[in-house]
């Protein structure tokens, strides 16, 4: 059986990670939420839903996710997942999707998937024109420079955990979702792209719903592809 463990960065979510985690199917062996400097609840209701958790106390999504990382390489390598997931803690993403994520990972020995939030299946409302236009203009910019078949940068993905080791991720903010596309696209690991419903959050977007997170966002993501494109 696939073994699989699910990290889901989150701040100030006391209104919805419960119902994020009581959402994930049970072929996932551990739910790993990594509270990034939350001041609320949300500690607590993680783990009555039964999830392991951490503390970031830097604040910025890189950071919560390369803590959760850390805590899966410091585990007895028997424990090790052969999957990693990723998922938000806001409940705009559905955690039953998961199933769909993974397959192509355990059916086809695909290295990385998408969860592509496609507009037919989107909320209306769910993804702010910022968020539109910076997906759209991040997937231009890698198709043009780098031959990319992304079309989201969707943060519901699943990685062969020994793939997102050889990636040697790095960013501690904004950029870590491009920076895993871009490292992928550079290491020429197999990818596709699942389509997944997506709704409005519950709570205000940490970036996407402030004017200063927005603008982070954008100039995080433009610099990684940037950069990357330099480097060719």
């Amino acid at each position: 059986m696939t073994t699989i463990k699910v990290i889901i960065p989150a701040f100030n979510e006391e209104n919805s990670i419960a119902l994020v985690i009581n959402a994930i199917p049970s072929i996932v062996n551990e739910v790993i939420v990594v509270s990034n400097n939350s001041t609320d609840a949300t500690e607590r209701n993680a783990k009555r839903a039964g999830a392991t958790v951490l503390t970031e106390m830097h604040k910025g999504y890189g950071y919560a996710c390369l803590k959760g990382l850390d805590y899966i390489a410091n585990l007895d390598s028997s424990k090790q997942p052969e999957i990693v997931v990723f998922l938000d803690g806001d409940y705009s993403d559905y955690p039953e999707e998961l199933t769909k994520i993974v397959e192509p990972i355990i059916h086809h020995n695909t290295d990385f998937v998408i969860g592509a939030r496609v507009k037919q299946l989107r909320e209306k409302g769910a993804m702010t024109i910022p968020q539109i236009f910076g997906n759209w203009l991040a997937t231009t910019l890698m198709s043009l420079f780098f031959n990319s078949k992304f079309t989201d940068l969707g943060p519901f993905r699943a990685i062969k955990y020994k793939k997102l080791v050889q990636l040697g991720m790095q960013d501690k903010t904004y950029g870590w979702t491009i920076e895993m596309q871009l490292k992928a696209l550079r290491q020429r690991l197999t990818y596709t792209e699942v389509a997944v419903n997506y709704r409005n959050r519950i709570g205000v977007s940490k970036v996407s719903g402030t004017v200063k997170g927005a603008i982070f966002a954008g100039v995080k993501i433009l610099g990684w592809i940037f950069t990357y494109s330099v480097k060719k």
